[in-house]
């Protein structure tokens, strides 16, 4: 099943790292022939929070705003896709949510500064947010000078090695669906990466492994002929694909596969852990958004919903 990302919102904060966010959604847009929204949120200042108030606090947004018209116009003025502005103010993950929502997106493309630590936990992540709550699909890029990534954000930028990490879960079962789109769309490679945390796995395959011993070969081969039903048939004939298992931690060793293969573009479920260990552990996703050297594309089923 192809799948068209019809209207692409570019989430901008009009930074450097928004410079690449910019660049990869203007070659997406041209790829699949989009129409582009080029989003960028005023937020509120952060005293206002507390009951301060900036002195002509109406000026301040109203420059602001004039700034950043003037900033995207210019960014977007030799650009030949057909694209229009969405500035507004408020709080970006909300807005963002609210423009993708209004507007029909079938994806939204952010940048990430890869936050970590004590910051990150007090202040958050717009992307972070975003994975979590949008009804369609995430692309973070990550942050950078722009002449760090010059030749991929040219316009001849494509996608041509593609990983997507599979777990069997319906969120990754939906991210297989678009790593195989996607594969389709830039005749990429396309390769199957499952992590296997053994202690775990030998408790969880006992009873479907209970007529063999449930030893590390044969979870390997039990998960390996899991893996390879995957792939359709027919992609075989039009796409390179690439099966492999792995023992570890998910995080580091997709980090780790993405690194050695030159991966382009990681394609993963959004589903996390509890919400607990979610907030002070980190999820598979966050981790690997927060930690890859390249895009990361996120997605998830609507709540409650099915493939």
């Amino acid at each position: 099943m192809r799948i068209q990302y019809q209207t692409i919102v570019c989430a901008t904060d009009l930074s450097d790292n928004a410079h690449l966010t910019l660049q990869h959604s203007v070659a997406l847009a041209r790829e699949f022939e989009s129409r582009l929204l080029v989003c960028h949120v005023v937020d509120l200042p952060t005293p206002s929070m507390y009951g301060e108030a900036y002195l002509a606090p109406e000026e301040h947004l109203n420059r602001n705003l004039e700034y950043a018209r003037e900033h995207i116009d210019a960014a977007m003025a030799d650009q030949a896709v057909p694209w229009e502005p969405r500035i507004c103010v408020g709080q970006p993950a909300d807005e963002i949510n609210r423009i993708a929502r209004e507007d029909g997106a079938h994806l939204v493309v952010a940048a990430t500064h890869g936050r970590r630590g004590l910051k990150r936990l007090l202040l958050g992540s717009v992307t972070e947010k975003l994975m979590r709550t949008l009804a369609c699909p995430l692309l973070v890029i990550r942050g950078g000078p722009p002449d760090a990534h010059q030749a991929s954000t040219s316009a001849a930028w494509h996608f041509k090695r593609i990983l997507v990490g599979c777990d069997f879960s319906p969120d990754a079962e939906l991210a297989l669906q678009h790593a195989l789109s996607l594969a389709q769309e830039f005749e990429a490679e396309l390769h199957l990466v499952h992590v296997i945390e053994m202690p775990t796995y030998t408790e969880l395959l006992k009873p479907v492994l209970e007529h063999r011993r449930s030893s590390t070969a044969a979870i390997k081969t039990f998960i390996q002929e899991k893996i390879d039903t995957l792939i359709p048939a027919d992609a075989r004939h039009w796409c390179q694909t690439t099966t492999e298992l792995r023992e570890g931690r998910p995080y580091d060793e997709l980090r780790a596969y993405a690194r050695q293969a030159a991966i382009d573009l990681i394609v993963l479920g959004s589903r996390g852990h509890g919400m607990l260990d979610t907030m002070f552990i980190g999820s598979t996703t966050d981790r690997v958004i927060r930690h890859a050297e390249c895009a990361v594309l996120s997605v998830a089923l609507p709540a409650g919903g099915s493939i």
